[in-house]
């Protein structure tokens, strides 16, 4: 098969979808890879080491696309790029077309399969290609709100780690999944007094395996949400709910309720949001605005100012799946794997992903109907 890796063009986006380790798999099993100039150098890498892994450089993304039956991405295409996709190719990126209805229609108009990072999903309803990015984004989260909290940055002034005599800082946790557990590692190793929420009870009697006392852990409710946002400084959006937009967890009247100076980091950004008065996406250049007293930091790119972290993350999560589709094919590929068929967002016109469909208020059909599995 012939894959493509197009330069990301989205702002402040400097990751790659496929290392020159991950590049070397696919051309040592057989596979051309034409890889777009520069395209991995925000992450770290040259030109010359995808070149020295087999890979063809091409000096335009017109190239890449016009030449490759599947397109390795990262972020979702852009509207400069919509011209270049091409009926059955497969595209592989983060969608999140909830949030994305232009794109979603582009995708149907040209009959182009696209498989979402994000909606690849085991059975055990874990998202292996989520995670990576997940445990990144929680990781940082913390670090840019204690940032967020310096005066100077417009915040209360507020240490989260507190200091003998004064109180720690005190961080909310919405969503106990992936990006949730690692913000409240990263919390709890300044020493903050840190709360998590989620409406699931597994994921929260495992927060309270891994992290014991030094966290607690609440069923969330309105009521339990509106009673301890108000005393809190910063709150973390950590809930996803695959293929769907963010439930509107807060509300306008509980931002208002915030100390001045407090921070909301919304990892849960790039599926619309958590709360109410987020109107906006920032990004990297301009992460912040303030509302109500309260900081609203909400890119959706988060793990792209780490991008060499990042893209080798990603890259090792998903090879294996991309491997599976060069060599077998994609029909043969998702009808022996499952995991990888769940990832499906449009097939031949038509779109196959439920969350997707009802959070468009578009119409929908079942993969298997679609190609006979």
């Amino acid at each position: 098969m012939i894959i493509g890796i197009p330069k990301e063009i989205k702002p402040f986006e400097n990751r790659v979808a496929v290392t020159p380790d991950g590049v070397r798999i696919l051309t040592d099993c057989g596979h051309k890879v034409i890889f777009e100039k520069s395209a991995g150098e925000g992450s770290g890498f040259s030109d010359e080491e995808y070149e020295n892994a087999g890979a063809y450089i091409s000096e335009n993304a017109e190239k890449v696309y016009a030449d490759a039956q599947l397109i390795v991405k990262v972020k979702t295409p852009q509207p400069s790029e919509y011209k270049l996709l091409r009926k059955n190719q497969i595209l592989v990126a983060y969608l999140h077309l909830a949030v994305e209805k232009v794109l979603t229609n582009e995708l149907l108009d040209k009959k182009v399969i696209s498989i979402g990072y994000e909606t690849v999903e085991k059975d055990d309803g874990s998202l292996p290609l989520l995670i990576p990015t997940s445990e990144i984004a929680g990781k940082m989260s913390v670090n840019i709100a204690s940032n967020l909290l310096e005066e100077q940055n417009g915040g209360s002034g507020v240490l989260l780690a507190g200091v003998p005599g004064v109180p720690a800082g005190k961080v909310l946790i919405i969503g106990a999944g992936n990006v949730g557990l690692n913000a409240a590692k990263i919390a709890i190793g300044v020493g903050a007094d840190v709360s998590i929420l989620d409406i699931n009870t597994d994921k929260l009697r495992l927060a309270d395996s891994m992290l014991g006392s030094r966290v607690k852990t609440y069923f969330a409710s309105k009521t339990i949400l509106q009673s301890l946002i108000k005393d809190t400084d910063v709150v973390i959006g950590a809930v996803f709910v695959p293929g769907h937009k963010s439930p509107k967890l807060i509300s306008e009247d509980m931002i208002k309720s915030m100390k001045k100076g407090s921070v909301l980091v919304d990892v849960s950004i790039d599926q619309g949001g958590i709360a109410e008065t987020e109107d906006r996406i920032t990004t990297h250049e301009k992460p912040v605005y303030e509302k109500f007293g309260v900081l609203h930091y909400c890119v959706e790119n988060m793990p792209g100012s780490v991008a060499r972290t990042s893209s080798v993350a990603l890259a090792n999560a998903s090879i294996k799946y991309i491997l599976k589709i060069a060599d077998l094919g994609l029909i043969e590929a998702i009808k022996n794997y499952p995991t990888l068929a769940r990832g499906i967002n449009t097939y031949n016109g038509n779109l196959t992903n439920k969350g997707v469909a009802e959070a468009l208020k578009m119409g929908y059909k079942e993969l298997p109907s679609l190609i006979g599995f």
